[in-house]
């Protein structure tokens, strides 16, 4: 069978998984201010309101806890999009809110297979100059499917002679519609799967040299087995592979030594304060952030959101491993802060209690007042922006690229269990906490981006240009996180290949041996000491 061969063109259809996830947040975001979904599920409030937003995360959460370590990719993404479109199908079917969780919940067992194993074969098939890039596609789709899927219920609601999302004859095909049609992607993906490549790091765990070597030539040296890139690399990797095995320690054991266990709870951290940035809590329920400003039409205004999101996450993808991701993280977590904090002040000073609560679902809003409004608004979008370009990317790439090899899928898996704990807690407190501290829910999400952003320069090694197989030197070299790292020694290794210091053989070449004993297959390395020139 044809496999693919371009990194990006593998990634990019890879990445639909990410496209699911954000499909799922717009299939809420879009319907919560429309009439027809009030009306029939008895226009659903806080705590109401929350439960349903929350099922989705709550499934994927369900599916980290009973994650139990490297899961084939390819197998993993065909079972996810079958969850998917059986969520879709009955979301599109609910009757009630109990049916409408259930799908949901489903869809969400999809999102959490997806958002653990996407991230982890992207990092492995990409190249060490690129991985960032290519890990941050993840994000872009995400943000794709919340734009795409917004879209999709925004013009959805006009359907039944006009009116809009406010129309009181608004029918129930306002939203199932857009329910419904949100399973396609998930035939795309279903589709396109068989035609990925294996990862070349669980080729190599399973001793399958010549095919992995044989995948590392096709992404990374135009075919050639003998290219000194791609010997380089199988040496790293076989490397990393033979250190893993002596120590002879896997699953949750592995996870409770000190020098595993510092990276697995930095990956949670990363991806805990990923959610308490406050991003799902503007993204959820940007409908009634608007609403709290009095300006223009909620659906229409938080579009910009979105659109937002997807063009300013472009420029992290171009420039992410150049910049690097501890100046990401650091400066977006600032920027956040400020920009959070301004909304709150401004809603204190200039907002009031709302006393016509029967038609609304806040209960704080600015009157009559254009300018701080717009201000408000403008403060979401900076705040989006901001979240955009360092966060939304970088928290995928990091989380993916730290754990040690042989637990690098459990360790994930952990991570990205972390992130839909508070994805669900967030998507269920924000409408109380709207509801009964409003304006203060901005400063709380501020002080959580401070405390991210003195984590992060204390805690966070820079990865960027590094090997996956380098990330055990980094870590426990004992060095602060604040220092600068050493050169890749994938790139000495190269050159040393290149210049003939350094013999290194693939598989199924006449160097290459087998050593009898434990399986490992190792390649013929050969210092070449020449004389200097005379």
């Amino acid at each position: 069978m044809y496999q693919a061969k371009n990194v990006y063109l593998i990634c990019g259809l890879c990445a639909i998984g990410g496209l699911l996830f954000g499909c799922d947040i717009s299939s809420m975001s879009g319907v919560i201010g429309t009439a027809a979904y009030k009306r029939y599920f008895g226009d659903p409030r806080s705590y109401s309101q929350g439960g349903i937003t929350a099922s989705m995360p709550a499934g994927s959460l369900t599916c980290k806890l009973f994650h139990r370590g490297s899961v084939l990719c390819k197998t993993a993404l065909q079972v996810g999009c079958v969850l998917w479109i059986i969520g879709s199908i009955i979301q599109c079917a609910a009757l009630n809110i109990p049916m409408l969780c259930i799908g949901r919940t489903i869809s969400g067992l999809c999102v959490g297979i997806a958002s653990s194993v996407v991230p982890v074969y992207m990092s492995e098939i990409a190249p060490k100059e690129t991985r960032g890039r290519v890990v941050s596609l993840q994000q872009w789709a995400i943000t794709w499917g919340i734009l795409l899927g917004y879209f999709l219920q925004y013009a959805c609601s006009w359907i039944g002679g006009g009116g809009g999302p406010a129309n009181p004859a608004q029918p129930e095909s306002a939203f199932r519609i857009p329910w419904g049609l949100q399973m396609v992607p998930a035939f795309v993906l279903a589709a396109c799967v068989p035609f990925f490549p294996y990862s070349p790091r669980w080729l190599a765990s399973r001793d399958r040299w010549d095919e992995a070597v044989r995948v590392i030539a096709d992404l990374h040296g135009g075919g050639d087995v003998e290219h000194p890139k791609v010997l380089a690399e199988y040496r790293e990797i076989e490397e990393a592979l033979r250190f893993e095995r002596r120590e002879a320690v896997s699953g949750f054991r592995a996870l409770e030594r000190r020098r595993v266990l510092k990276r697995v709870v930095l990956g949670m951290t990363v991806q805990m304060w990923s959610q308490l940035s406050g991003i799902n809590a503007m993204m959820y329920y940007i409908v009634y952030i608007v609403e709290t400003a009095q300006i223009g039409s909620p659906l229409s205004t938080a579009a910009i959101q979105y659109v937002l999101n997807v063009v300013l996450t472009l420029p992290a993808i171009l420039f992410l491993d150049k910049v690097g991701r501890r100046p990401t993280f650091i400066t977006g977590s600032l920027f956040q802060m400020v920009f959070l904090l301004i909304a709150g002040a401004l809603l204190a000073i200039y907002g009031q209690p709302n006393t016509n609560q029967d038609d609304s679902n806040i209960t704080w809003i600015v009157v009559d007042n254009a300018p701080v409004s717009s201000a408000v608004v403008a403060s979401s979008y900076l705040f989006v922006a901001a979240y955009a370009m360092t966060w939304g990317p970088t928290s995928w790439v990091y989380a993916a690229e730290i754990p040690p090899p042989r637990v690098r899928a459990m360790a994930v898996g952990i991570s990205t269990a972390s992130n839909w704990l508070w994805n669900m807690v967030l998507a269920f407190a924000v409408p109380p906490l709207l509801w009964i501290i409003n304006w203060k829910m901005y400063v709380i999400f501020a002080a959580l981006n401070a405390a991210a952003c003195v984590h992060m320069f204390l805690f966070a090694h820079e990865t960027a240009g590094l090997t996956l197989e380098e990330m055990d030197e980094l870590f426990d070299s004992g060095r602060p996180a604040w220092r600068p790292n050493k050169p890749s020694r994938l790139d000495t290794l190269q050159k040393d290949i290149e210049q003939g210091n350094v013999q290194v053989s693939a598989p199924g070449t006449a160097s290459s041996v087998e050593p009898e004993g434990d399986g490992d297959k190792v390649v013929s390395l050969t210092r070449i000491d020449t004389e200097p020139t005379k």
